[in-house]
Order: structure tokens, then sequence, then C-alpha cells
């Protein structure tokens, strides 16, 4: 086995921190699946709330919306209005992944697409991203995954070398933009499978 890489950039949504809007949703519907489904693909939509990530303002976001859709004004206003509702904690495996590897002296990062106006209310809220030495984030950058430009600030911002560090996202698109830039890519699926991969680089004890 050669030298363990040197750094570890982690994703946060859906690797350590689940978000999900149906979380607030499934009550505004009043359980209504498909009500659900149909407002959440067809209104606020995951192309409209990356351009939040990507730094648009979310007053202005929602104005937007509402302006083209009046009748639903309520059910938009609540999207960032109770934004919080959508959190449902750390994902406890991959947080142990974590403090494990920070135990052993893994210079830790983190990369994420995530509002500006949002995102420190998870700082706040989550004790995890306090392992982390920095933080990037899309929206205070104005850039989003797997935008290439957004995973050359890496090197840039914080000193790691591509080809010695290992990029960790839920989203099979992000981590082949990381590797065409030379990152050691790896798909988050489950702790499990995360843990064996980093095994496999020798970043940790099996």
């Amino acid at each position: 086995m050669g030298t363990p890489p040197d750094a570890v950039v982690f994703d946060l949504g859906g690797v350590l921190i689940y978000w999900d809007p149906r979380r607030l949703y499934r009550s505004l519907f009043d359980g209504d699946e498909a009500a659900m489904e149909e407002f959440l693909g067809s209104v606020c939509t995951p192309s409209w709330n990356a351009e939040q990530d990507r730094g648009r303002p979310l007053a202005e976001a929602t104005e937007m919306l509402q302006s083209l859709h009046p009748a639903r004004a309520d059910l938009i206003q609540a999207y960032y209005d109770r934004w919080q509702e959508m959190l449902g904690g750390e994902i406890p495996g991959t947080v142990r992944i974590v403090e494990e590897l920070e135990r052993r002296g893994v210079a830790l990062f983190a990369m994420t697409n995530w509002s500006a106006e949002t995102f420190p209310l998870a700082r706040n809220s989550f004790r995890v991203l306090q392992s982390f030495r920095d933080i990037l984030v899309s929206g205070e950058e104005r850039l989003i995954k797997p935008d290439p430009a957004f995973f050359r600030l890496l090197p840039q911002r914080f000193g790691v070398i591509p080809d010695r560090t290992v990029f960790i996202d839920d989203s099979p698109v992000n981590v082949e933009a990381s590797r065409r830039l030379g990152y050691l890519g790896l798909h988050f699926s489950t702790p499990a499978r995360l843990r064996a991969d980093l095994v496999r680089l020798g970043l940790l004890e099996s």
C-alpha cells in the first residue's frame, strides 16, 4: 500500500447532514404525497434552490417564484421561512468517521452547495462542522459544484494537492468532476461503504 492521502474534503448535505424539503412539506400538504411531489417538482424545484446555493438572495428568489405562482405564495414563503424544519440532524455513521479521521490527525475540510444565508444556521446547529479546518460554501463564493472553478478554489484556499486529497460527495456528477481535476473522488452511499473506501486508501484501520 502506498502513502495515504494528506487531506479529506467532505460534502455536507446527504453525507454528514440530513436535509430534505419533504420533512417540512409533508405537514403543509397534510400527507398528500402526490401533491407535495408535484409542488417540489414544478414550483420549488431543485434547480430553483440551486440558484440560491449559487448566491441569489433568498428574498429575491422567493418574490420571483411568488409572482409566477401567486396561488401558492404561502407555500413558497414557507420554503425559507421554515427552512430549518427541512434539516434532520447529523448522519451518525459519517460523523464517527470524521471523528476517527480527526483523531488520526488527517487534515479535514468541507465543500458544500449551500446558501450563504442559511449556512450560518447549520454551522450553529451541528457540532461536527467544528471538526473542519475550513469550509467552502457555494453561496459565499457564487460558484456551485460541479463547476471546475469551484474545485480549483480548494488548492488556492486550503493548500491541498488534488492527487493527495480525497473528495467525498453523494452526487456522482460532483464526484466525477473532482476526478477530472485529479482528486481521489469517492461516491458516498453509506457510512459503512465510505469507511471501507478510506481503509483501502490507508486513512483508517480496519
